[in-house]
């Protein structure tokens, strides 16, 4: 299984090469993730700009929290987000509304 970081690598690719499926959407994403491959990540969605990047370049308007191991199952489709975030395993703040949209940006992107 790919890394955390060669998932946002290949999730910034996707978005460069087909910037079409986000059109409409105007704001940023960040991922907290914790467990063995941790770290901070946000995809921008910005007219004009967009991109999957390491660290904290812009302010989010939604934080998506969970382990690293989980978000991985949910980018190989074995885990649905509000599954996930029911039970607890995936953590909201900020706009709701982004992220109940955010599963069917990623998909858009994953594979």
């Amino acid at each position: 299984m790919p890394s955390t970081k060669e998932i946002f690598a290949h999730i910034d690719e996707a978005l460069k090469a087909d910037p079409s499926r986000v059109e409409g959407f105007d704001c940023v994403y960040q991922f907290t993730l914790t467990g063995d491959d941790p770290g901070t990540y946000q995809v921008i969605l910005k007219s004009g700009q967009v991109s999957a990047v390491e660290g904290e370049q812009e302010t989010p308007q939604c934080t998506i929290g969970m382990d690293s191991a989980d978000y991985k199952e949910m980018i190989a489709g074995n885990l649905n987000g509000t599954q996930a975030f029911m039970s607890g395993k995936l953590r909201v703040t900020g706009d709701i509304g982004l992220a109940m949209r955010l599963e069917s940006v990623l998909s858009a992107y994953s594979g």
